[in-house]
């Protein structure tokens, strides 16, 4: 019997810009992706229940108008907080990568529980933005399908101006790791070359500038909710699943691909293909 393909909603809000990064991440993956506007979804066009995956893309959502995200924050919250409600308590999958991460944080959705805003994500701490490879590792104690069995290390870009995740008080940056909600934090190997491998080198405890672009509390760069089906983070995975994209393949670099995260989101969604 051929395996079941499930459909992978792109959604797509004026200024996003890497939706097509994205889909070709979840083809790979074993996904039937779909770029779908915005719009689509308000005129009924199209509908969140057609779906069995989401992905909320990077990119610079209504121009990052009143701060990153926060527009398409209010258009979750807003206009789809039923059908997206619906959806994650179903228990499909769903990621937000960059500025897409930015949106389910400001919409509550992240940690969660939706709406209140638990958490942010703040300017950079050395006020600049960022473009630069990073080295993400599964958080021990995790819940998140994401990042299931993920024994390597990822390797990919960040670009952004506002990835510095905050918390407003320290019971929170507890419960954060208590609560099993940290799914990817920046590491820094030991020699310095953060894209030149993957889980083989030695780490430094605490990643530190540049390693940890945009000084997030305790070095997190992922988050998950607690049923463990909604990821974001504010790296781009989706730019490095091709060995062919690594800035040091033609040196025999090529490990640490970000295509496991979409393989285990596009397995979880095949239980929603009807």
């Amino acid at each position: 019997m051929a395996e079941r393909t499930p459909r992978v909603m792109i959604l797509h809000a004026p200024g996003t810009n890497r939706d097509r990064d994205a889909a070709l991440a979840c083809t790979l993956a074993g996904g039937a992706p779909e770029v779908v506007p915005i719009n689509d979804l308000l005129s009924g066009v199209r509908e969140f229940a057609a779906y069995q995956m989401l992905v909320l893309p990077g990119g610079f959502s209504y121009g990052d108008d009143l701060g990153a995200g926060r527009l398409w924050a209010n258009d979750l919250t807003h206009r789809f907080s039923r059908d997206l409600d619906a959806f994650i308590a179903a228990g499909k999958p769903v990621i937000g990568i960059c500025n897409g991460f930015q949106a389910l944080v400001k919409a509550g959705y992240l940690p969660g529980p939706a709406p209140r805003q638990r958490v942010t994500l703040a300017r950079n701490r050395r006020g600049a933005f960022e473009c630069r490879w990073v080295r993400l590792r599964a958080a021990e104690g995790s819940g998140s399908l994401w990042t299931r069995g993920l024994e390597e290390d990822i390797l990919c870009p960040v670009a952004h101006g506002e990835g510095r995740l905050a918390v407003p008080d320290e019971a929170t940056r507890e419960a954060l790791w208590r609560e099993g909600l940290v799914a990817l934090t920046y590491v820094a190997a030991e020699d310095g070359v953060q894209e030149d491998l993957g889980r083989t080198a030695p780490v430094r405890a605490e990643a530190g500038y540049p390693a940890n672009p945009n000084g997030s509390v305790d070095d997190i760069a992922g988050l998950t909710n607690a049923a463990g089906n909604v990821l974001g983070l504010m790296p781009h995975p989706e730019n490095h699943v091709l060995a062919e994209q690594h800035p040091r393949w033609t040196r025999g670099a090529g490990r640490g691909l970000g295509i496991a995260l979409f393989q285990n989101g596009v397995a979880a969604a095949r239980a929603f293909v009807s």
